[in-house]
Formats: C-alpha cells, sequence, structure tokens
C-alpha cells in the first residue's frame, strides 16, 4: 500500500509540466495517422499529430477538454483555435490552444507551430516549462495561476514574445540583466518572489512596452531612472514590494501613462510636480510609503492617494513615531 507520503509525491509528478513523458520515452514519434483522414494542409496535419502527442501525455482531464480532439477537423477541438498563418495569409494553421480552468495534469511535447499557449488556472507544479522556449512561433505566453516555481530562465525574455503572464506561481529568481531585451507590449509578472532590482535594461523596452505589473514580488531596490525612457507605457504597477529611495523624476518622460501605482513600498522623499502634470495620468497611488513632501499640483490629480505617508498637514497619515524609524 502507498503510504501518504507516495501519494502525494505521485500527485505532484503528475502536476509538473514537462517537455516529454520521460527523458526516453514516447515524445510523439510513435503518432499514427489513419490513412482514410484528409487535411486541409501539411500545417493542419502536423497539428493533428502534435496534439495526439499532447493527448497521450495527458494524466488527468476532468472536464474532458481532450474528448472531441478526434479526427482531422483539429480546428473544431476545443479550445483549439486556428488562424490564417502569419507566413501565408491563404493558409488555416492551429494558432492557439487554451486549456485555461482545465485543471488539466499531464505533460507537454514540442508543438513547434504554436502561436498562443494559455495553460493558465490549472494547477502545474514543477519548474518553468522549458519547452516554452523550443517555440519558435510562440507570441503570447499564459502561465498565470499555477504552482511552478524555481528560476524563470533568461532566454525567455531573448524571445521574440508579445505578451509575458507568469504572475501567481512561486517563481523565485532576480529579475536578469537581459530582461529589457524583450519586445513584448504587456508583462505581468505579479506575486512571485522575485530577488534583487528593478534593472536598468528595462528601459530598452522603450519602443514597444505598454503594460508592465510587478506588484507584490518582494522586489527590494531603488527604481532605475531608465524607466522614464518607456514612452508607450500605459500601466505601470510596482506595488506591494520593498522598493527604497525617491521616485525618479524622469518618470515624467512617460508620457502615455494613465496608471501609475508605486503604493505599499518603502519610497521617501517628495513626488515631483513633473509626474502629477503627466498629460495622460488618471490614477495616482503612492499610499503606504515614507514621502514628506508632495507638489500641490498632485492633489488635483484624478484617483490620487497619498494616505498613509510622512506629510505633513495631510489625513491619515503614518504617526511621527513611524516616519522617524524610516
Amino acid at each position: 500500500m502507498e503510504g501518504a507520503g507516495d501519494t502525494e509525491s505521485l500527485y505532484i509528478k503528475q502536476r509538473q509540466l514537462l517537455y516529454y513523458r520521460d527523458e526516453f520515452g514516447d515524445r510523439g514519434e510513435n503518432i499514427t495517422i489513419d490513412s482514410s483522414l484528409v487535411f486541409e494542409n501539411p500545417r493542419l496535419r502536423n497539428a493533428y499529430i502534435a496534439l495526439q502527442a499532447w493527448k497521450e501525455a495527458i494524466l488527468s482531464d476532468p472536464q474532458n477538454l481532450t474528448g472531441n480532439w478526434v479526427g482531422s477537423d483539429v480546428c473544431h477541438y476545443t479550445r483549439v483555435y486556428c488562424a490564417q498563418a502569419l507566413d501565408n495569409r491563404s493558409i488555416k494553421t492551429v494558432a492557439g490552444i487554451d486549456l485555461n480552468h482545465g485543471d488539466i495534469a499531464g505533460y507537454l511535447p514540442n508543438l513547434k507551430l504554436l502561436y498562443e499557449l494559455d495553460l493558465s488556472k490549472n494547477r502545474f507544479t514543477g519548474k518553468f516549462p522549458l519547452v516554452v522556449l523550443k517555440l519558435p512561433v510562440l507570441k503570447f505566453l499564459d502561465l498565470q495561476f499555477n504552482e511552478f516555481e524555481g528560476n524563470v530562465p533568461n532566454k525567455l525574455f531573448d524571445k521574440d514574445l508579445d505578451t509575458i503572464f507568469i504572475n501567481h506561481n512561486r517563481f523565485q529568481f532576480e529579475l536578469p540583466d537581459n530582461f529589457g531585451n524583450s519586445p513584448v507590449s504587456v508583462i505581468v509578472a505579479a506575486n512571485n518572489k522575485f530577488r534583487g532590482c528593478v534593472p536598468a535594461s528595462l528601459g530598452n523596452m522603450s519602443r514597444t512596452l505598454n503594460e508592465i505589473i510587478l506588484m507584490e514580488n518582494g522586489l527590494r531596490s531603488c527604481l532605475p531612472p531608465e524607466i522614464g525612457l518607456l514612452k508607450e507605457l500605459t500601466v505601470f504597477d510596482v506595488s506591494f514590494n520593498e522598493l527604497m529611495g525617491s521616485l525618479p523624476e524622469t518618470i515624467a518622460g512617460m508620457v502615455k501613462v494613465e496608471q501609475l501605482n508605486v503604493a505599499h513600498n518603502m519610497l521617501s522623499g517628495s513626488a515631483p510636480a513633473s509626474i502629477c502634470k503627466l498629460p495622460r495620468l488618471d490614477n495616482f497611488t503612492f499610499s503606504y510609503n515614507f514621502f514628506t513632501g508632495e507638489a500641490p499640483v498632485c492633489l488635483s490629480s484624478p484617483d490620487f492617494d497619498d494616505r498613509r505617508n510622512c506629510l505633513p498637514s495631510r489625513p491619515a497619515q503614518r504617526s511621527p513615531a513611524q516616519c522617524r524609524r524610516n
């Protein structure tokens, strides 16, 4: 009889999203195709092989999402989405697979033609799925709300991705120097356990980055002045960290920013007038810090929140004793 420890170990293993079923086992090469099946084009035939390999590698599918993954019409499989190929608009290909909320457990074969991968809200465990780095045309990656842990490989930020969601996992790593190499428009990496600094290379994302959310990660550093180079940015949220120092006045360069949230940190100094005068700023939140000054123009900003700081003559501030301890 298996003990409680063995049962738990087996459960955890089944929740791991691995590259192959095992190091030397079935990798999908042995999938056979019924000779009676007819495919619209070779890409959909290749997609059929990949999806059948994945179906074999799934150990638990409680909602039977893959139940109709049968036959040649892969574009009508549940949660499989087709679109025109990027390199040839006359050809249809599988562009995305969405197993969101599927509670799937199992393994992942190499789906080389995949454009979009959404595995969110499935309670997968284990290390970052390195198969992601092997998907040459992947643009959209969503791993949010799982139980992945350990490092996120630096190479992820060298991939030509448009969107990265890795929030609400258990990743523990330091944002690498090449973080700013990523050409993404949106990156959400909240609710993990990061170490170290916000890298200055963030400024290199000035041409593409539209939203970045790094809240609740334990980041303990100063904000680099290079963030002011993010002229396309509309959302910047680094709240619920341990950021220190002052707000860089270079933030005034974020001319398209609409939401700026630095609340629940250890920031100090003064909130510059140049930030509060940003033309599109709708929400500026720097509550629960240790600011000692703010420009008068900030008080007229819409959705402005400066509570629990050390600001003279402002309501709902920290006690003098708390401000002295900082």
